[in-house]
């Protein structure tokens, strides 16, 4: 019995090195972010970056993959024991027609807008997807099913500072445009919850208004995250069916992958009530540890240097997205509602 415990210690044994690195990460941000605010991921991206120079080190590089693959898949996963499909069903179909309409509209704008700026459709891709359904976490979930290039991993950390550091000022922003447009407190709802990119800044959001605003609004954006499962398998079989030039990368991307799966289940269990309040609270911890801690992992394996060389592109597309989906919006609770 000892004999066959020995392969699985010492597989641990060897990822430690580089797993206590973005745990200490995740700490000193979480300290950060409690103590002085701001946003938790965008430290624990910062910290990482500091750090790259450890990816180099052959001790630390497997339990730094470690964190940024599968940590990262297990934390979006985790995030469906959040929603309920009776929340869902609350808002009516306009509201939820229209985030539907906003999300495959901003997608499609990126991968056309990001042919005209001189960027790859994968990056357009990438950040339509992170600006219109869920920031930082729907970066890292369409990045776990992206082709595993270095370009790509350079635009999935330039995306989460990006989405990150709009959502915070979207923050500030939102709802003093929904006073500016007399929304009432259901209908400032709808707008924050479906335009900010992350799911902890549509709370503060929300709750700068009134209660009824910020349940409203966090309703809307766990509907914006339920969509997170259709975009990534579609974005899955979209990379599949593209392969590459030697075929690897259809090999590699499964159709449905099984973090999206777990995330279904969550969400289907937690709907019958299967989930606990207790357990719900739990779990959205232990998704928020591994999130943070992948991101962490994803700054230590990117160079700073190079996220620079990527230029003023990067940031003016998700900028045009963001006000896209502020439109959509704005058109929606102005006009047809």
């Amino acid at each position: 019995m000892l004999s066959s415990a020995r392969p699985w210690l010492l597989h641990t044994r060897s990822l430690w090195p580089g797993l206590a690195l973005p745990l200490l990460i995740m700490l000193g941000a979480t300290f950060l972010s409690e103590h002085y605010g701001g946003p938790q991921l965008l430290y624990a991206l910062l910290f990482g970056l500091a750090f790259h120079f450890l990816h180099q080190d052959a001790r630390c590089r497997p339990g730094i993959e470690f964190c940024a693959r599968t940590l990262l898949r297990i934390g979006v996963a985790l995030l469906g024991a959040r929603i309920t499909l009776a929340q869902i069903g609350q808002l009516g179909i306009g509201p939820l027609a229209t985030a539907v309409i906003a999300i495959a509209s901003a997608i499609a704008l990126g991968a056309w807008l990001a042919r005209r700026l001189g960027l790859s459709i994968d990056f357009g891709l990438l950040c339509g997807a992170a600006v219109s359904i869920c920031g930082a976490s729907a970066a890292l979930a369409v990045a776990a099913v992206m082709p595993k290039t270095p370009d790509n991993e350079r635009h999935t950390l330039l995306t989460v500072v990006g989405v990150t550091g709009l959502s915070t000022l979207a923050m500030i922003a939102y709802p003093l445009l929904a006073r500016v447009l007399r929304l009432d407190d259901t209908g400032a709802g709808i707008f924050l919850g479906g335009t900010i990119h992350d799911v902890a800044q549509v709370v503060g959001a929300g709750l700068m208004m009134s209660h009824e605003t910020g349940d409203v609004a966090v309703i809307v954006k766990l509907f914006r995250v339920t969509l997170l499962v259709p975009v990534v398998a579609v974005l899955a079989w979209y990379w599949r069916r593209r392969g590459s030039p030697d075929g690897a990368a259809g090999r590699r991307t499964p159709l449905l992958p099984f973090f999206l799966v777990g995330f279904m289940t969550l969400v289907l269990a937690n709907s019958l009530g299967v989930v606990t309040p207790r357990l719900n609270e739990a779990l959205g911890q232990v998704s928020r540890v591994c999130l943070v801690v992948a991101i962490a992992a994803l700054g230590i394996k990117t160079s700073f240097e190079e996220l620079v060389k990527l230029g003023w592109r990067p940031m003016a597309l998700m900028l045009v997205e963001t006000l896209w989906l502020v439109l959509i919006f704005v058109v929606y609770l102005c006009v047809f509602r």
